[in-house]
């Protein structure tokens, strides 16, 4: 049979599907050499990121998105706000207790927000978030998806959340400046009351600084004992006036110098690392946490098609890569680890030993909402 232009053979096209679907190749590159841009609709049921979805540039208005410090790629925000037309709005909190209760008082405008995976029964419990419609987010592939951190967005059958990325609590060291190398919890407290006193920072973030504090104390990262929080309680008190500060943006008082040491998540790790090569992550041998980041759509979001697009097109394999490079957060996408460079894969910050992730717990829910917890962390901070 003659060729025809443009036309490829059947292993060609099996070749190329097997590329796209590994994600070696761009959707635009596989539409181009097969020929289907006009055939997505019928075969997007079998490749999920060739599903149509409604253009981009149909959209229109301002999109509110609230995540953590230092947690996003703003060259993927400017160019989804080229493509759309839809200019994006960043707000930055310090824990999921401030989100929550910003929520919870009503009228935040927010239409994506980035909640943790301990807080997400607690938001559908409270109709704070939608169930997701996950035909409106045709570039989220939950087969994709590592099965370890796919369990918190999903409520009895139902998706309410999508994850983002994944990663751990731990502690930096400008190791420049600190003569010592701390390797626990207990040793990163007695430091901050000796030999780095006024030089070390702790989390606004009950979920940590009380979590780490236990830790020290050989308990468990989600304590709700009441014995057991009055002794981290005398710790903490005991630690505040040694303190620098209590902030859960960090990274200027690192990279300064007014701060040597502080609590810390594995993309400020790995972006003080790579620009300060003496900035040490450490988890501690003690224990501590490991968590899971997620999507998912406020109720009555203002801007609810923006919202959808804006998750889909940031889950887009190629963009998610540029994400992840920017905050050097690990991905829990496998079709975005194909895209990443080998140097980030064989990251210790981002990858740490599979012992020491087995020392880690994940944040529970009635954490965000123990009464004993925030009385505590108020207290702290007012001491």
């Amino acid at each position: 049979m003659t060729k025809t232009p443009g036309h490829i053979s059947p292993q060609k096209f099996l070749d190329e599907l097997r590329r796209f679907q590994k994600g070696s190749v761009t959707r635009r590159h596989f539409l181009g050499v097969t020929g289907l841009g006009l055939a997505t609709a019928v075969i997007g049921g079998a490749v999920p990121g060739l599903r149509p979805r409604k253009s981009y540039a149909a959209l229109s208005g301002t999109l509110n998105f609230t995540t953590w410090p230092n947690y996003f790629s703003q060259e993927n925000l400017d160019n989804f706000t080229k493509q759309t037309g839809v200019t994006i709005n960043v707000n930055v909190f310090g824990s999921n207790e401030e989100m929550l209760a910003k929520l919870q008082a009503g009228s935040t405008g927010w239409d994506v927000f980035v909640p943790t995976n301990y807080t997400i029964s607690t938001y559908k419990q409270l109709d704070l978030i939608e169930p997701l419609d996950l035909k409106l987010m045709p570039n989220y592939d939950e087969k994709s998806q590592d099965p370890r951190f796919l369990g918190p967005g999903t409520i009895d059958g139902t998706v309410y959340a999508v994850p983002k990325d994944w990663g751990t609590t731990g502690f930096i060291v400008n190791t420049k400046e600190v003569s010592q190398n701390p390797a626990s919890w207990k040793e990163f407290f007695e430091l901050a009351q000796g030999p780095l006193s006024g030089k070390v920072m702790v989390h606004d973030y009950q979920l940590t600084t009380i979590g780490s504090a236990a830790k020290a104390l050989g308990y468990s990262f989600n304590t709700i004992d009441p014995k057991e929080l009055a002794e981290v309680e005398k710790l903490l008190i005991a630690t505040k006036p040694h303190l620098f500060g209590i902030n859960s943006d960090y990274q200027p008082s690192m990279r300064n110098g007014d701060a040597t040491m502080a609590m810390c998540w594995t993309n400020d790790a790995a972006q003080l690392h790579r620009d300060i090569p003496d900035m040490k992550y450490v988890l501690g041998k003690d224990g501590g946490e490991i968590w899971v980041d997620h999507y998912a759509v406020v109720k009555g979001a203002p801007n609810r098609e923006a919202a959808y697009a804006f998750i889909d097109y940031i889950l887009t394999p190629e963009i998610n890569a540029k994400e992840i490079q920017a905050h050097g957060t690990p991905s829990t996408d496998a079709r975005c680890l194909k895209l990443l460079p080998k140097e980030m894969l064989e990251n210790p910050i981002l990858y740490p030993a599979a012992e020491q992730l087995s020392a880690l717990e994940y944040g529970a829910a009635e954490t965000l909402t123990s009464p004993a917890r925030a009385e505590l962390m108020a207290r702290f901070k007012s001491a």
